[in-house]
């Protein structure tokens, strides 16, 4: 099953001009864009296994995973 990502217009149009029109000063932000999005798609994924997981266990393990990444710290957890 294919699945589309989507991403901010700004950032498209940062890709695009550095790989069609070949200007340069683009990769920082590129990159930086596309690592923000990355870890949208961690979270999100880590957030489904949580709330969809088979066993307690591992609903566990994805939600204490989520909460790190998040920066949620141990004392306010429930």
């Amino acid at each position: 099953m294919k699945k589309n990502v989507q991403i901010p217009y700004e950032l498209f149009a940062d890709i695009l001009k550095y790989h069609l029109l070949e200007l340069d000063g683009f990769e920082e932000k590129i990159k930086k864009g596309l690592e923000q999005k990355l870890d949208a798609l961690v979270n999100q994924e880590l957030y489904k296994k949580y709330k969809t997981a088979p066993t307690e266990e591992e609903r566990e393990a994805a939600r204490k995973e989520y909460l790190d990444r998040k920066g949620v710290p141990e004392s306010f957890r429930w």
